[in-house]
């Protein structure tokens, strides 16, 4: 009997997943050199922030692109199969997952301090209060992913090695795992994210009223100058580099909810004939885009970036020539 033929997906995933880790290291890598050691017109606090968002980002790639996803479609029984590597996996994906998505979070919290609020902003938008909120966010994402070591097991199945969630654990424990994450990775921050870049883009549109009272526009001008360049570049980075997690993130989190509240949820996700399994794996596919499309975005909305990378890619290239 001829093999099964593979479905489309699976093909589409197994070329999508190594050529994101491809793309999206590098860019990160560079991302960070460039923030950390170039003039790019960013505040303290946004550039660590920054620079750790491109570390988070690495680790996904590395942990989840490249570790799980990308083995996965290559190899039949992947290390991470068996024990321990089974117990530990989720742990390390979901904690680097959480730790990109609420890095983004707090870069969206900081910056909308520093645009709407002076006294605040002197005692939280500083590179300490940064650093210990970048060094938090690690912990704790990594901390809220510990209860998943108790969730898998390596079991052998129909001739083949696999991790799954244990047969013996209570339906209960799996399934607080399972929303505490959705909240966690998706609806909280994506409500945080929603209501600060409303509020945020609701003052811009105050601040540019052309029949705005001269009284107003003294009070708006001395308390929240939106009009200066630098802060609207600010802005633009904000809301380009949340939005841009929100758009990339909602399909996943429409599938997961779907998946986790209906009958569904029963479903073979290997199964393809089923449209949701491919709208889930769509969504994980753009979802884990997140992590290696910031260097773009910055090259299309930061000029001060595009002008460091381009003046990198030059020294870069003229270094190549002089070399042959």
């Amino acid at each position: 009997m001829s093999p099964q033929k593979k479905h489309w997906m699976v093909t589409l995933q197994e070329v999508f997943y190594p050529a994101l880790a491809v793309v999206g290291i590098p860019s990160n890598t560079i991302t960070f050199l460039i923030i950390w050691r170039r003039s790019c017109m960013l505040s303290r606090s946004s550039t660590f922030y920054l620079m750790a968002i491109s570390v988070a980002d690495n680790l996904v790639l590395i942990f989840i692109v490249i570790l799980e996803l990308s083995v996965k479609y290559h190899q039949q029984e992947p290390f991470w199969s068996y024990d321990p590597w089974c117990s530990l996996r989720d742990i390390f994906n979901y904690g680097a997952y959480n730790a990109s998505t609420w890095l983004v979070v707090m870069f969206t919290v900081e910056r909308f301090i520093a645009i709407h609020t002076w006294k605040m902003k002197t005692k939280i938008c500083t590179p300490r209060c940064a650093a210990w909120t970048i060094t938090a966010v690690f912990l704790f994402s990594h901390l809220c992913a510990i209860p998943y070591y108790w969730s898998n097991a390596s079991v052998y199945v129909n001739n083949q090695t696999r991790c799954i969630y244990k047969t013996e654990a209570p339906f209960q424990f799996i399934h607080t795992l399972v929303w505490f994450q959705t909240l966690q990775a998706y609806i909280i921050p994506f409500l945080v994210i929603l209501t600060l870049n409303g509020l945020t883009l609701r003052l811009i549109s105050l601040s540019n009223r052309v029949h705005i009272t001269a009284d107003l526009t003294s009070r708006v001008n001395k308390v929240m100058p939106l009009l200066r360049s630098r802060k609207r570049k600010s802005v633009v980075l904000l809301v380009t580099v949340s939005m841009s997690f929100m758009l990339l993130s909602v399909t996943r989190a429409i599938t997961q909810i779907i998946l986790r509240t209906t009958h569904m949820y029963t479903f073979d996700r290997n199964d393809y004939y089923h449209q949701i399994n491919i709208a889930a794996d769509t969504g994980t596919m753009l979802s884990l885009s997140n992590a290696a499309v910031n260097m773009y975005l910055y090259v299309c909305t930061q000029s001060k970036f595009r002008q460091e990378f381009l003046a990198c890619v030059r020294q870069v290239s003229f270094y190549c020539k002089a070399k042959l």
